[in-house]
């Protein structure tokens, strides 16, 4: 209800269960494509009661291709990756944009940096199309993983917005990042006041992208 209540074109989702034991078997991502009337695509990263945990990405524009991307893990704890959607914005292959869905470590503060730094890498070779990337960074404006992103990301909504914990927010882990700078407009970046569809508060962000980099 709360995709539907906005009408996004594009969402990352982290936590997605898929044919878990704990969500009942349930395709989580398949059902929210299926209620929400868009496109998904899934990254595992991880094999979990029998079914497969990760990130999705739902989309009203076509998709042309996805790949998961495993992220450095140098501590060693739960794999964590991030899952790369190319996205066909006038159906015919020629304006595309790419769409990228992440979920950092929430333990080791070497894991996000590292992370970052290949996002960041990632990001430097593809000069040629404009990104986006969102999701649950674990990790607040000022902290050093954020500092790392800034350097190649330019964040939606400069001012700090709480998304955690939803009952009483007071810290910023969840963002809407863009670039190149010069390729978009932001309009709007807000928090969604939903406390039960998640654990965290879902960020909306509205940015044009310009037509001279479409």
């Amino acid at each position: 209800a709360i995709i539907r209540s906005v009408r996004p074109d594009l969402v990352a989702l982290q936590e997605v269960d898929v044919r878990t034991q704990r969500s009942g078997d349930v395709d989580q991502a398949a059902y929210l494509a299926n209620r929400t009337g868009m496109q998904v695509v899934f990254g595992s990263n991880l094999e979990y009661q029998g079914g497969l945990y990760g990130n999705a990405v739902l989309s009203r524009f076509p998709i042309l291709e996805y790949r998961n991307h495993d992220l450095p893990n140098p501590a060693d704890t739960e794999p964590r990756g991030v899952l790369e959607v190319t996205i066909d914005l006038e159906g015919n292959a020629r304006r595309k944009l790419i769409f990228l869905a992440t979920h950092l470590d929430n333990r080791a503060a070497v894991n996000r940096i590292a992370a970052a730094e290949w996002i960041n890498t990632y990001a430097q070779g593809r000069e040629d199309v404009p990104l986006l990337l969102a999701g649950d960074l674990n990790a607040i404006p000022e902290d050093e993983v954020m500092e790392v992103i800034a350097s190649s990301w330019n964040r939606a909504g400069q001012e700090p917005m709480p998304t955690v914990p939803v009952d009483d927010p007071q810290h910023q882990i969840d963002y809407v990042l863009y670039r190149p700078a010069g390729a978009w407009k932001p309009i709007e970046a807000r928090v969604l006041p939903e406390p039960v569809a998640s654990d965290h508060l879902p960020v909306l962000a509205v940015l044009e992208l310009l037509p001279t980099h479409r």
